[in-house]
């Protein structure tokens, strides 16, 4: 077999798509998105996109770069995903190796990586060095089946709204406002600073998988107060890009609206599956998922390796 890794092209986004869809079923993965993260991503990132080529065809890739907006500098991640079938064959390790090597030499002190809670994989992470960190929970909910509270029972409280996101595409600040607070106040490993609002605009707004139509908002006398964000591949998947509610509007059961009202437009949309992913310690939105009947999927666990070991 003769083993290649080099960066990635347009003609190779739909074998990339496919061997991220083996790996991870429950992300929206299309190569569309695929095509969209290399040509979008800011310079500061350092993005590349690293592929395993097996006797000419694509059977992996690495996604690599630095947390440019993190407040630590010196972080980075490197997530790599190998078709199911081609697993054992070498390209996980030719991978790693080589976007390790790449982020080495931009001066990168921790490396980032998933990886699932499968015993190859943790095996896999832990033989190179990696030290486990926090957990993330997949859920899922199947759509063609879940009993979801009737929309609106006994009509919303005062002075709140529905909307979607489609009805800011005139002006999408207030959802850039709502989107970073609330992504401040998430659990996670890297702390980010305050994006500039151009670069949200390229990242979140403009990100190919958004449905604006499904992605909800619950508005009060006039704010955004909370939303849950939906994104979809035409395949029958949805994900929870987001829910998230202002601090000053927490506690009034306004995340539990909207992403009730996104999860039955996108039943009505013909989605047929919805996936979301919370942080172990996330317990806000771990009960809120539990109430509408997700149930556990997948977990994935967050390694790190200090590159200067």
């Amino acid at each position: 077999m003769t083993l290649t890794v080099r960066d990635f092209r347009a003609a190779d986004a739909e074998s990339v798509a496919a061997a991220r869809r083996s790996a991870f079923p429950y992300l929206v993965t299309t190569p569309r998105t695929v095509v969209w993260a290399v040509e979008s991503a800011p310079v500061a990132r350092h993005y590349r996109l690293l592929v395993a080529e097996a006797d000419g065809e694509v059977v992996g890739a690495s996604e690599v770069g630095v947390f440019h907006d993190s407040d630590e500098p010196g972080l980075a991640f490197a997530n790599t995903t190998v078709s199911a079938r081609a697993r054992g064959r070498g390209a996980g390790s030719a991978l790693v190796t080589a976007a390790e090597e790449y982020l080495a030499g931009l001066g990168t002190a921790k490396v980032f990586a998933w990886t699932l809670d499968e015993p190859g994989a943790v095996t896999f992470a832990e033989r190179r060095g990696y030290r486990r960190g926090r957990a993330s929970r997949v859920q899922r909910l199947d759509l063609t089946a879940a009993a979801l509270p009737p929309l609106n029972a006994g009509g919303l409280p005062d002075g709140v709204e529905l909307r979607t996101a489609a009805d800011f595409a005139d002006d999408p600040r207030p959802l850039y406002e709502a989107d970073v607070e609330c992504t401040r106040d998430e659990p996670g490993d890297v702390a980010t600073t305050r994006p500039p609002y151009a670069e949200w605009l390229a990242a979140t707004w403009e990100h190919p998988a958004l449905d604006r139509e499904l992605t909800s908002v619950a508005v009060v006398d006039g704010a955004v107060a909370s939303y849950s964000v939906a994104h979809t591949d035409g395949r029958g998947r949805y994900w929870s890009g987001m829910t998230g509610t202002l601090r000053a509007f927490r506690g009034r059961g306004l995340a539990k609206l909207a992403k009730n009202d996104s999860l039955h437009r996108a039943r009505s949309a013909g989605c047929r599956e919805a996936f979301t992913g919370n942080d172990g310690d996330n317990e806000p939105m771990l009960a809120i998922n539990k109430w509408f009947g997700y149930e556990p999927a997948h977990m994935e666990w967050r390694y790190v390796r200090e590159l200067s070991a």
